[in-house]
């Protein structure tokens, strides 16, 4: 239509360097997002990705440099999953929809349609979190996160402490709420295999100050990453001397660098 602007929605962070009092803890940091696209953090404990993660989520003012975002609606997914242990699972997932006016029947009715999306059971709306498993509590959490519809999902390895199932069921899940809504993906993990069956473009940050060293496109769609690409793809990618690096592993010998 003639006249209305378009809003491309991207993420951009140029020159970012922070620090905690006289320890720089990131440096130099250039990093893009654009609407659709995951990008994953990989690197050591200590390379900053979590304080690059607060930053673009707008929970920590940085010390140097710039970060632009045109995303509307950003969400955030921590590592614990930080419910409210007086509200009930439904109200749980219904938070942001308070937070953002909506009414007590709309948001309880979105949120019990998202449970059930994501696999959660009716009579586990009624329960309060300490009845919940691990695992239920990470859906309640990644339900919550989607219920307010955000165009930039933020995740600081929400399934870290989940075992081999649980991580499969959720990556499958997070996975098809990209291909359905089209949510861009800012995540941090410290697994590879995990990065790789969920970004479109894996980020290696290392080092003290944190700096990024590595930069690699995922080039394949979601729905082709069966699990024989994944532990073919994870293989070859550490082999990469800058992943190696960056996580001290020992140097590969030279015959497997040749083959490689």
């Amino acid at each position: 239509m003639a006249g209305v602007r378009i809003i491309e929605r991207e993420l951009n962070i140029v020159g970012l360097t922070h620090r905690y009092g006289p320890e720089r803890v990131i440096e130099d940091i250039d990093l893009s997002i654009a609407a659709g696209e995951a990008v994953a953090l990989v690197g050591p404990s200590g390379s900053g990705k979590t304080t690059l993660l607060g930053i673009a989520a707008g929970l920590i003012t940085p010390w140097e440099g710039r970060v632009h975002s045109t995303f509307a609606r950003p969400a955030m997914m921590f590592q614990e999953p930080r419910l409210l242990p007086w509200q009930r699972t439904l109200d749980n997932i219904a938070l942001g929809l308070k937070a953002l006016g909506h009414p007590r029947r709309e948001r309880r009715n979105a949120a019990a349609a998202l449970a059930q999306r994501l696999g959660l059971d009716i009579a586990d709306l009624d329960k309060f979190p300490a009845a919940l498993s691990g695992g239920m509590q990470s859906r309640v959490a990644l339900a919550r996160a989607l219920a307010i519809a955000p165009d930039l999902l933020l995740l600081d390895e929400p399934f870290a402490a989940l075992d081999v199932g649980l991580k499969h069921e959720l990556h499958a899940l997070l996975a098809a709420e990209r291909q359905r809504s089209g949510v861009a993906v800012l995540m941090i993990t410290h697994d590879v295999m995990e990065a790789l069956r969920l970004a479109d473009r894996i980020v290696v940050l290392a080092g003290k100050p944190g700096r990024i060293v590595a930069t690699t496109e995922v080039g394949r769609d979601l729905d082709a990453r069966d699990d024989g690409w994944l532990l073919a793809r994870t293989a070859e990618f550490l082999r990469t001397p800058n992943l190696r690096a960056a996580f001290a592993l020992p140097p590969l010998p030279t015959a497997e660098r040749v083959a490689s």
